[in-house]
């Protein structure tokens, strides 16, 4: 079968959970094979052949690490090249998908971003998306050239397949566009217990009927009762309540965990945008006719204030 590239998203060789999803998603459409740039390759090696990986492709360069995009862009075409494959995927975010466009253009072919569902079709991979603002479901494939295709967390859930991958080490011939943009320092993103909004199964968000910064603790006690992320609508976060790194909607973060509750957040098209395809969505508000309900799996009219405790304390109880 032709080799499907999937881009390694690591921190340090620690290989985080859209890889595995990509992983997962590639298995459906030909051989996976791991495309890991800088360093740390042995420390991923496991777990990428844990989840179905038969090649690594590493490419252990100074220029990977120490310059910003293209040279990932050099690496990766230069070896869906040499590979013949037939279709590459990335994890959806800023860097994934401006590399995936970078890639596509070299490589004369057609991109498809931000995928919630990839298939294997008769004439190549097949897709969904959302497009204009959550309002459309579209499928779509490629018809010219290698498919590259970003796919947004939480599209799939990652399942295991061993294998026993064939580790091979590519050296690249970087562009002079590459030294162009030159990485200075990083500081380490402070993180708490709860996971990544992105990439979280259960995202609890709160709005503006939360009333005020103080009241996002309920939301929070929610949030690590289910072992989810904390998530906030532009009303809420534009008011101060809650960080902007946490604004899920077309202007913010946008989300597709299998679990959505929404408390307190009428459901404007903005936010919307970002949670629409969510599996499931599930929504508390005490106005009847708010546009959340239309989209809703399920629905409590009710004061958010007196609902989520009772949540907390059913699911403690069946805990117990």
């Amino acid at each position: 079968m032709a080799e499907i590239l999937v881009l390694v998203d690591h921190v340090d060789g620690a290989v985080r959970k859209p890889t595995l999803e990509l992983l997962t998603l590639a298995r459906r459409l030909g051989e996976p094979s791991a495309v890991f740039l800088g360093p740390g390759a042995d420390t991923a090696t496991e777990v990428l052949g844990r989840y179905g990986a038969g090649k690594i492709h590493v490419v252990d360069a100074p220029e990977v690490d120490e310059y910003l995009v293209t040279p990932a862009v050099d690496a990766l075409t230069q070896i869906a090249e040499r590979t013949g494959a037939a279709a590459i995927l990335l994890p959806s975010g800023p860097d994934g998908k401006e590399i995936a466009a970078r890639v596509a253009l070299r490589l004369g072919s057609g991109l498809i971003t931000d995928a919630v569902e990839v298939t294997a079709g008769p004439d190549g991979p097949v897709t969904e998306q959302s497009a204009f603002a959550a309002t459309y479901q579209v499928t779509a494939h490629v018809t010219q050239g290698v498919p590259v295709i970003t796919v947004k967390p939480n599209a799939v859930a990652p399942e295991p397949a061993a294998a026993d991958p064939v580790v091979e080490k590519h050296d690249i011939t970087f562009g002079p566009a590459s030294a162009s943009v030159r990485i200075l320092s990083r500081t380490p993103r402070e993180r708490g217990d709860r996971p990544e909004l992105t990439e979280a199964d259960i995202v609890v968000s709160g709005g503006r009927g939360v009333n005020g910064a103080e009241n996002f603790a309920l939301i929070e006690r929610v949030a690590d009762t289910l072992g989810a992320a904390v998530g906030a609508s532009r009303a809420a976060v534009d008011a101060g309540w809650y960080p902007h790194s946490h604004q899920v909607g077309q202007t913010g973060t946008q989300v597709s965990p299998q679990l959505y509750l929404a408390a307190g957040i009428s459901g404007a098209i903005q936010h919307r945008a970002g949670m629409q395809t969510s599996k499931t969505i599930v929504a508390v508000n005490k106005d009847a006719d708010a546009p959340i309900f239309e989209l809703a799996d399920h629905g409590v009219v009710g004061d958010l204030f007196a609902v989520l405790p009772q949540l907390v304390d059913e699911i403690e109880r069946r805990r117990s």
